[in-house]
């Protein structure tokens, strides 16, 4: 059977209303190895989600956020039908913390690309999504970016300075690099957030797979201009890995040029 964006959303509103939302406000978060948190709803949506997952889509495994790195890799080396991609709660430092800033994020990886992506805003009650070659959506709505005006200083970022090393902070704040700056602290809902016009700048110093799959494909159907790349390159870096990314995006291919050099790359130095 093949995947349907519509069914898929359906499905992730309805765990998102039993796991997520209900726990929100009164949940307690534990810190992994890494430094990031987990929480009891990141669990239970990944549970919820693998097993309904499994038995509508047969043959198609899963890679979770939430789950060993050796099983992470195990999935990476995918049936011939592919491999679903999951952040169950992308932004669970948001969630933890009451900030109405986070989603659940999946992505259908086949022959080594993302060609279905799903991003619920639980809290906002948007589902974003995209097939490859399709465009891209918004409850069904097709979505475009927005450009106020064609210099980075008619445009908002949206830049997660935590993630960037702090010598190279000061210069991204000089002038003209853009007119006002955010950080949402949510991969997924940053991607999709620039498809459909809500800021037009996009700097991330370090995401996972889980984080961008969906959302990234998401923002390229709705014809954003971005690309990946590997800490320290300053080449795109487009195979589908465990390892992070940098990310760089802008609203169209003009301004995509003018932030990238503003930026200067690499960003990170290995």
């Amino acid at each position: 059977m093949r995947p349907d964006p519509i069914r898929l959303g359906a499905l992730l509103r309805e765990v998102a209303g039993t796991e997520i939302l209900p726990r929100w406000g009164r949940i307690e978060a534990d810190t992994k190895g890494d430094g990031s948190l987990v929480t009891s709803a990141d669990l239970a949506v990944q549970q919820r989600l693998t097993e309904a997952l499994a038995a509508e889509y047969p043959g198609i495994p899963l890679l979770g956020e939430e789950m060993s790195e050796a099983a992470q890799q195990a999935r990476l080396s995918e049936s011939p039908e592919g491999v679903w991609v999951l952040d169950p709660v992308d932004g669970t430092g948001n969630y933890a913390c009451g900030f109405p800033g986070f989603a659940i994020s999946l992505a259908l990886v086949r022959h080594a690309r993302v060609e279905l992506g799903v991003v619920l805003d639980p809290v906002r009650d948007e589902c974003f999504s995209a097939v490859r070659g399709a465009g891209a959506k918004l409850d069904g709505t097709p979505i475009t970016p927005f450009a106020p005006g064609p210099a980075l200083g008619d445009c908002i970022a949206m830049v997660d300075f935590k993630r960037l090393p702090p010598k190279r902070v000061p210069a991204l704040l000089r002038p003209g690099g853009f007119r006002s700056q955010r950080n949402l602290g949510a991969v997924a809902l940053e991607w999709c957030w620039l498809a459909c016009g809500r800021y037009q700048l996009y700097l991330h110093g370090g995401q996972k797979l889980w984080d961008y799959a969906a959302g990234r494909l998401i923002a390229h159907e709705a014809g954003v201009a971005a690309r990946l790349y590997r800490p320290g390159g300053v080449s795109p870096a487009e195979t589908l890995d465990l390892e992070p990314r940098v990310a760089l995006a802008a609203a169209d291919r003009r301004l995509f040029e003018l932030w990238h050099d503003f930026v200067a790359l690499p960003l990170i130095e290995t």
